[in-house]
């Protein structure tokens, strides 16, 4: 009998294997001493992080028999666990300066998680997660891939995205239908100058919206584009042609 009920309409399936937990809490930069756990359940991965002596570590579930068992089974999360729904949290309350993201993602809120984490980019140094196979091939993938997407295009212009494993279902408690991988975004040093997110992020989502027109056509929402890219398809366009595009369509809307 696992201790923790997992709950469906949570998305948890736990990792029971501890090799992969700490295969996934050594991706984590040494370096990370302000770290957040997102989605503990049973603290398979918890565990690993707290034997890092990582210096300010939080983690934060929002079932709560998962916390009851984490408050009984690990003292040394004595003033770090905090029980709440991370997509709804204000994550610059939590940590002074930046920090990192780790956890084994639920499924059903996986994509999610990542547009949060843009919301918080400038302060986010890295990100190590389990989710699904097929979000982590789109979040990596590249133009001209069946997969590029909306997330491929934002979380690269501000991540290096590594695809690092991939985990068999096998591993978890209940096994869920797909496979699994681990996949690291770290914050690019010097990344890309966007003068104007809000538009760059608009333009992204619109282009994508409608992959199979052109973005002639499928900018129209927002401008009547014939610019350079105007005969190509969103997935056909690298993240710095995406900035070059959204330059081209700003100076467009500020002639009216």
């Amino acid at each position: 009998m696992y201790p923790v009920r997992a709950k469906k309409h949570l998305g948890q399936h736990f990792l029971k294997d501890d090799t992969i937990a700490e295969k996934i809490a050594d991706s984590l930069s040494g370096s990370a001493q302000q770290v957040l756990e997102v989605g503990p359940g049973t603290g398979v991965l918890t565990k690993f992080l707290l034997s890092k002596k990582i210096e300010n570590l939080k983690v934060v579930e929002i079932d709560r028999e998962s916390v009851e068992f984490l408050r009984m089974t690990f003292p040394g999360l004595e003033g770090r666990l905090i029980e709440g729904d991370f997509l709804e949290m204000e994550l610059m309350d939590l940590f002074d300066g930046s920090f990192s993201i780790i956890g084994n993602f639920p499924y059903n809120i996986s994509s999610q998680i990542f547009f949060k984490a843009l919301e918080y980019r400038s302060r986010i140094d890295e990100v190590v997660g389990m989710l699904q196979q097929e979000v982590a091939q789109r979040i990596a993938a590249g133009p001209g891939s069946k997969t590029y997407g909306i997330l491929s295009v934002l979380l690269q212009t501000w991540f290096q995205v590594e695809y690092l494993f991939t985990v068999p279902s096998s591993v978890f408690i209940p096994p869920p239908k797909v496979t699994s991988a681990v996949i690291r975004l770290r914050r690019i040093e010097e990344p890309n100058h966007v003068p104007d997110p809000e538009l760059f992020f608009k333009v992204v989502k619109t282009a994508f919206n409608q992959r199979r027109k052109t973005l002639h056509n499928a900018l129209k929402p927002i401008a009547i584009y014939n610019g350079e890219y105007a005969g190509k398809r969103a997935e056909q366009l690298s993240v710095q042609q995406f900035l070059s595009l959204t330059h081209e369509i700003r100076h467009l809307l500020s002639q009216g």
